[in-house]
C-alpha cells in the first residue's frame, strides 16, 4: 500500500510538485474555510451591515438597498436612481430613520407609506425649485426592529456629517419609545437637526423653560400628545362624569405615559378611578391583555360612562375593542377617543369588525388624512386644498411616470393612514430649513446654521404643508396644528369626520405663535 501511494504521488519530480500543490490547496481552503466560520461576512450592502451572524441589516444605504424588506424595493430603487443625479459638492444630505425592517406588520406597512413620502418631496424639491440649491441627497437608515440598533445606525451618521455625505438633518424618527429618544438625544447633541415626523410625546420635545431644551435642532410637524388630547376635548365636548381612563401601566413608553397624562387632565373631575392594564415588553405582541380588557369591560358595564380615553398602543387598542364588541351590556353605546396609533387599526386584519357594528365607535386623532383638505367648508386658514393638491399631483407622477417611480403600492387607500402625508411634510420642512439657513455664495449651509432656523419657520415663512400650516413656535413645535378627527366605519374603512383645534380654533393668517411660545 505504501510502495502504491509513493508510485501515485511521489515517483517522480513532476508528481512531487504535483502533490506538493494539492497539499497547499486542500489546507488554504481548510483554513479559509475555518476563518469564515470564525469571522462570517456581515456586510449586507454599501453602509449596512449585520451586527451578528443572522441578525437582520441596519446602517445607511443610499444605493438602493431595501434591508431585505421587498415591499421596500421599489421605492428605495427610485431613491437610488434620483441620487444618482446629483453632482458632488451640490447636495446636502437628508437620512429617513425608521425601524425599517420592523416585525409588526401595521408599522412596516408605515414605514413603507413614509419612504414614500419622503422621497416625493426630495424629487419634488430637485426637480419643481426652480433649480434652488443645494439638491437633496435620500439615504435610507435603519435601526432595526424595535429600533433595537439605533446606536449603531446614529453612530455611522455622526459620521457622515463632512464630505462627501455633507449630513444636514435625520428625518423619520417615527415612535415615541425610549430607543427613538436616546438616538434623538445623542443626535441633537451632536449638533445634528431632526425633523420628527410622527413622534407626538410631550417629552421628546423642547419647551419653554430656561432648563427645557434637552434636544437643541429638534423640530417636528406633529401635534404633541398634549394638544392631540385638547382637541379631541374640543370636538367631542365630553363630560368627565360619563367618562373613563383606560390607560397602559408598562414603564419606558413616552407615548402612552404622556398621552395618559394628557387624558388624565382632562378628567380631573371624573367619578371613576382609571382602569389598568400593562403591555409586554414589546407592545407589539399580543400577550395576555385580551384577558384584562374583558375584566375592564365588565367594570365598564357597571359604570354610568359612555366614553372611554384609552392611552395605550394599536395592538392593545385592537384588543380592548374586540373585547367592547362582547361586553355584556350590549344595549349601551360607548365611543373610544384614542391618540394617532388608532390610525393602526384599519390595516389590522384580527380588528372585529363587528364590534363597530355593535354601539361601538373608535374615533381617534389623526397626524393627516386625504379628505382634511377637500370639498366645501375646509377651513380658511391652517393648511388649504392647494397644497394638499399639490402632493396628489407629486404623488401621481411618482406612480404613473416610468422616469419617476414605480415606487411601490399606493394609492388613495394607503393614504388614510396619513404616513405619506405627515413624511412628505416633515421632509419639505427640512429642505425649507437646509436651503434658507444656506448663506448667499455658498453651495452648504452648515449644519448648525440648519437646527437654528427653526424658530424662523412662521409666518411667510411657514411651511405649507399637505397634512396643513407647519408654523414652529421658538422650540420647534408646531403650533396649532391641524388635527383631523377620524373614525372608523363598521366596515374598518379610516372615516374623516371633521378638523379640530388644539387652540380651539384654526390660527390667524399670519400663523404667529403667540408671545408666551
Amino acid at each position: 500500500m505504501t510502495d502504491w501511494l509513493r508510485r501515485v504521488f511521489w515517483f517522480t519530480p513532476l508528481r512531487k510538485g504535483l502533490t506538493v500543490l494539492l497539499v497547499l490547496a486542500v489546507v488554504a481552503g481548510l483554513s479559509y474555510g475555518g476563518y469564515r466560520i470564525a469571522n462570517p461576512d456581515l456586510t449586507c450592502a454599501t453602509g449596512v451591515a449585520r451586527p451578528e451572524e443572522g441578525a437582520e441589516c441596519v446602517g445607511v444605504s443610499a444605493g438602493g438597498y431595501d434591508f431585505e424588506v421587498p415591499a421596500l424595493g421599489q421605492v428605495a430603487d427610485a431613491i437610488a436612481r434620483e441620487n444618482k443625479k446629483l453632482k458632488a459638492g451640490e447636495y446636502a444630505t437628508v437620512a429617513v430613520m425608521l425601524p425599517l425592517t420592523s416585525k409588526d406588520r401595521g408599522l412596516r406597512t408605515k414605514v413603507l407609506h413614509e419612504v414614500q413620502g419622503a422621497f416625493l418631496k426630495q424629487h419634488s424639491a430637485n426637480t419643481d425649485d426652480n433649480g434652488r440649491l443645494p439638491k437633496i441627497r435620500l439615504v435610507l437608515a435603519n435601526t432595526g426592529n424595535g429600533n433595537a440598533h439605533w446606536q449603531t445606525t446614529v453612530r455611522q451618521l455622526k459620521g457622515m456629517v463632512d464630505g462627501p455625505d455633507n449630513l444636514r438633518a435625520v428625518s423619520g424618527v417615527a415612535t415615541s419609545s425610549a430607543e427613538t429618544k436616546d438616538a434623538v438625544t445623542e443626535l441633537t447633541g451632536s449638533k445634528i437637526p431632526v425633523i420628527g415626523t410622527t413622534i407626538t410625546a410631550d417629552d421628546i420635545a423642547n419647551g419653554p423653560g430656561e432648563d427645557d431644551n434637552p434636544y437643541p435642532g429638534l423640530a417636528r410637524v406633529s401635534p404633541t400628545n398634549s394638544d392631540e388630547a385638547d382637541a379631541i376635548a374640543r370636538f367631542a365636548e365630553v363630560d368627565a362624569a360619563n367618562a373613563v381612563l383606560v390607560q397602559d401601566t408598562r414603564p419606558g413608553d413616552h407615548y402612552t405615559a404622556t398621552l395618559k397624562r394628557a387624558f388624565g387632565k382632562l378628567l380631573t373631575d371624573a367619578p371613576y378611578a382609571p382602569e389598568l392594564f400593562t403591555s409586554p415588553p414589546d407592545p407589539n405582541d399580543e400577550g395576555t391583555t385580551a384577558n384584562t380588557f374583558r375584566q375592564i369591560t365588565l367594570t365598564l358595564c357597571t359604570t354610568r360612562a359612555d366614553t372611554v380615553f384609552f392611552a395605550g398602543r394599536h395592538t392593545q387598542l385592537r384588543q380592548f375593542v374586540n373585547a367592547l364588541g362582547q361586553r355584556g351590556c350590549q344595549e349601551r353605546k360607548f365611543t373610544v377617543l384614542t391618540g394617532d396609533e388608532g390610525s393602526y387599526l384599519g390595516a389590522d386584519k384580527k380588528l372585529d369588525k363587528k364590534a363597530l357594528a355593535n354601539k361601538v365607535t373608535v374615533q381617534y386623532a389623526s397626524l393627516a388624512h386625504p379628505d382634511a383638505w377637500k370639498g366645501p367648508g375646509t377651513p380658511k386658514t391652517g393648511g388649504s386644498p392647494a397644497a394638499y393638491e399639490t402632493f396628489v399631483e407629486r404623488l401621481d407622477r411618482a406612480v404613473t411616470d416610468p422616469d419617476i417611480g414605480p415606487i411601490g403600492p399606493i394609492g388613495p387607500d394607503s393614504l388614510t393612514d396619513g404616513q405619506a402625508i405627515i413624511a412628505y411634510d416633515a421632509m419639505a420642512t427640512a429642505v425649507h430649513g437646509i436651503r434658507d439657513a444656506t448663506v448667499k455664495g455658498e453651495k452648504l449651509p452648515e449644519i448648525r446654521d440648519v437646527g437654528t432656523w427653526w424658530p424662523h419657520v412662521k409666518g411667510d415663512q411657514k411651511v405649507e404643508g399637505a397634512s396643513g400650516w407647519i408654523c414652529l413656535d421658538n422650540h420647534g413645535n408646531p403650533y396649532n396644528k391641524a388635527v383631523p378627527i377620524v373614525e372608523l366605519a363598521p366596515d374598518g374603512t379610516q372615516r374623516f369626520v371633521e378638523i379640530a383645534w388644539p387652540d380651539g380654533d384654526p390660527p390667524a393668517q399670519d400663523c404667529l405663535p403667540p408671545g408666551a411660545s
